[in-house]
């Protein structure tokens, strides 16, 4: 995320027709699909826990509804921001833009919504209570989200294309294919199709992840994740490659559900990557950076933005080389990753937070 908004933001023309910034593009298609991945996986792991408490299904669906109404309004709070600060350049149109907060809190509601339609209404009171506690529902949960991630990929194409709803007004239409008020879909925009997919694929693997199977075989299941994900990848390049196509427009970088197949493999494969940093590598030591940067995502990624787009833009806009440019990235990322270690220990700990570079007594991994 770093990288891509830093060159997005700071590289000057010249520096923008290199083959390395053209490169460096390859990695800006999976911050926000790996956010959204994440939140489905974090929205599994709330709901198992709430029904190991006792909450019913449709209750932890309808309080995840919720949830995602909250973080859909801090993103409408953050254009809100944006649009004051770049007073009087900005237009109003942007505070209706479809920026990834706002469907990250679309996808949770989606994702709520789901959990809620497909929970047992009755349970039966002869059910042993390690089902009642969430083995039930585990399996509709897989198979449900699995369903809508595959609806939301294969109806993605059209919706951009050929079908586009535009009987619906431009802010409304722009959740679902993102044309804003330019008539067209935008990239650089995130509705609901293709991206609410990636959700929906990390509710359904965060369901199969906290299973008690893989529980009990940890790093086997990780180590399938990994598999399933060069898997993944193979799969979506040899589809790819077949001469005969679904769609009238094809467009493998933004609605291929080729493509989308290829990122969600890698999406795995850096799941696999991410555990055995945890399990057996420098995070063993304290090294952890991307998980102090987790824990505070949203005020991480609502901080940075200032000094990269906006007025506290730590260098000069559209002006740099790819060396300064880079230059600025890791300043930026070694400056999040101490205001993330910093914010995270003080939570609830006052200035005794500000000692960061102790560990903590008790750590657990995996």
């Amino acid at each position: 995320m770093f990288q891509t908004h830093g060159y997005d933001s700071w590289l000057s023309e010249s520096a923008r027709r290199t083959t390395l910034f053209r490169f460096s593009q390859l990695g800006g298609t999976l911050p926000a699909p790996l956010f959204l991945f994440a939140s489905g996986i974090s929205l599994a792991l709330v709901t198992a826990r709430a029904l190991q408490k006792g909450i019913t299904p449709a209750q932890a669906g309808r309080t995840a509804m919720l949830r995602g109404a909250e973080i859909w309004g801090f993103g409408m709070l953050f254009r809100l921001q944006e649009f004051v600060l770049g007073r009087p350049y900005a237009p109003w149109t942007d505070l209706l833009r479809v920026d990834i907060l706002n469907i990250i809190g679309v996808a949770i509601i989606l994702m709520g919504l789901m959990c809620w339609l497909v929970a047992p209404r009755t349970p039966n009171p002869h059910t042993p209570a390690d089902v009642v506690a969430g083995a039930a529902p585990r399996l509709r949960y897989v198979i449900a989200a699995i369903a809508a991630a595959a609806l939301i990929v294969l109806a993605t194409p059209p919706l951009w294309t050929t079908h586009q709803p535009r009987w619906l007004p431009w802010y409304l239409e722009s959740y679902i294919n993102g044309v804003h008020n330019l008539g067209v879909p935008q990239s650089w925009l995130f509705p609901i199709f293709p991206w609410v997919a990636f959700a929906f694929a990390g509710l359904a693997f965060g369901f199969c992840v906290f299973s008690a199977w893989a529980r009990v075989h940890e790093a086997a299941a990780f180590a399938l994740t990994g598999l399933a994900g060069v898997l993944f990848v193979i799969l979506g390049r040899w589809l790819d490659a077949q001469p005969r196509q679904l769609y009238a427009v094809y467009d493998f970088w933004h609605t291929s559900p080729n493509f989308f197949l290829i990122r969600a493999g890698v999406l795995l494969a850096i799941i696999f990557v991410a555990y055995a940093w945890c399990r057996w590598g420098a995070a063993l030591k304290g090294f952890a950076p991307v998980t102090e940067l987790g824990r505070t995502s949203l005020f991480v990624y609502w901080l940075h933005i200032e000094f990269v787009y906006g007025r506290l833009s730590i260098l000069p806009k559209r002006s740099q080389s790819i060396f300064s440019a880079t230059v600025g990235i890791f300043v930026i990322f070694a400056a999040m990753v101490a205001i993330a270690a910093i914010r995270n220990r003080m939570k609830g700990r006052g200035l005794r937070a500000l000692a960061f570079w102790r560990r903590a007594a008790n750590v657990t991994v995996g």
